[in-house]
């Protein structure tokens, strides 16, 4: 029997600068309870830090803490946790704390994150692989033993408990998210989700995917599969594209401002080579502050329109890439709070009951 769609929502939390950085944190509280109040599955931020425009989210926990005091079913998962900027056996106990307080409703999602992290982190890129890989190891060590040792490249432990344990048992549900297809090899071993999305057409993700898909087969785990997009609905489609057009390029420049500070000559771009971060080596990012609004309409970069549109386009993203679940993204690029719960309302009223039973 095929899983049930699911349906959740994702904010970066971008912050353009003049923007009030508390009334932001706030307005994507008060959407966590619009969300939940309107029957989605699961509210995802991203985990960032250092470059504002991109994001200011740099404690997902503590936003999801104080949600869950004032939300009745609503998950929690971060997208994604970057490991390598952390001490696992540490961050294995806040994050079982944070399992705690959210009454077992939440999820854990897992990366490497972006590469122009490390550098203002103090942490060698070069690094960022082994330490993601030995930090894997050791959350699930850390959730599910009493007691053990860890003896790696990185991390040296010896008869560590870790408390408190997770509330969800054996531990939280582990969603994997990136561009790596080595990574996604070891979330299908290991029965793990995986998330994609980000500005790019759908069409781009499905090598990985499927790659994904494969090694789930190979290893006998089920596979799940979540999409990200950014969306935007009102029930006029000329209002919807007006209305959207400085919000959503503002998303996709934003999401390129961090480019600058890896773009430092050669010898930075095969740094990023040798760390397994050939993506920032391309020039792939760099399109995304020159796509015209046109462009990032008829590419699907983005879902925008009437709810019968955006149906359409939520039911061709499941012909190209068959998902579990559909995360849209309606807060982005200085957007106003209440045209993003305009968009979380119509989506929820209008196109999740259809696609459920397309």
């Amino acid at each position: 029997m095929a899983n049930e769609l699911k349906f959740g929502v994702y904010c970066e939390i971008q912050n353009g600068y003049g923007v009030d950085y508390a009334k932001n944190i706030w307005d994507v509280f008060r959407l966590i309870e619009h969300a939940d109040q309107l029957g989605y599955d699961v509210f995802s931020v991203i985990e960032h830090h250092f470059f504002q425009e991109f994001s200011i989210s740099a404690n997902p926990m503590a936003l999801f803490a104080a949600a869950a005091q004032k939300t009745r079913n609503i998950r929690f998962r971060t997208l994604c946790h970057t490991l390598p900027l952390r001490n696992p056996v540490v961050h294995a106990g806040e994050l079982a704390f944070a399992d705690i307080m959210t009454d077992g409703r939440l999820d854990v999602g897992v990366g490497r994150g972006h590469a122009w992290e490390y550098v203002p982190a103090g942490i060698p890129m070069e690094e960022t692989q082994g330490r993601y890989e030995e930090s894997l190891e050791i959350l699930e060590l850390a959730w599910t033993k009493e007691r053990f040792s860890y003896h790696g490249k990185y991390y040296q432990l010896e008869d560590v408990s870790v408390v408190p344990k997770p509330l969800q048992k054996p531990y939280p549900p582990v969603f994997m998210v990136g561009t790596s297809g080595a990574a996604f090899e070891i979330g299908a071993r290991k029965g793990w989700a995986l998330a994609f999305g980000g500005p790019a057409p759908v069409a781009a993700f499905k090598p990985g995917v499927d790659r994904y898909r494969e090694a789930c087969a190979k290893y006998g785990t089920k596979a799940k599969v979540a999409c990200v997009r950014a969306v935007y609905i009102t029930e006029d489609e000329r209002q919807a594209r007006a209305e959207c057009e400085t919000a959503i390029k503002k998303f996709f420049s934003y999401n390129a401002t961090a480019l600058p500070s890896i773009r430092t000559g050669a010898a930075m771009k095969q740094r990023l080579l040798d760390s397994n971060y050939a993506f920032y080596a391309s020039e792939i990012m760099e399109t995304l502050s020159k796509l015209t609004y046109e462009q990032i309409l008829a590419e699907d970069y983005a879902f925008v329109g009437t709810p019968a549109q955006v149906l359409d386009q939520c039911i061709a993203l499941q012909k190209t890439i068959p998902v579990d679940e559909i995360l849209i993204i309606p807060h982005y690029g200085d957007i106003e709070a209440w045209k993003a719960e305009r968009t979380q309302a119509l989506f929820a009223s209008e196109v999740m009951p259809k696609l459920r039973r397309a």
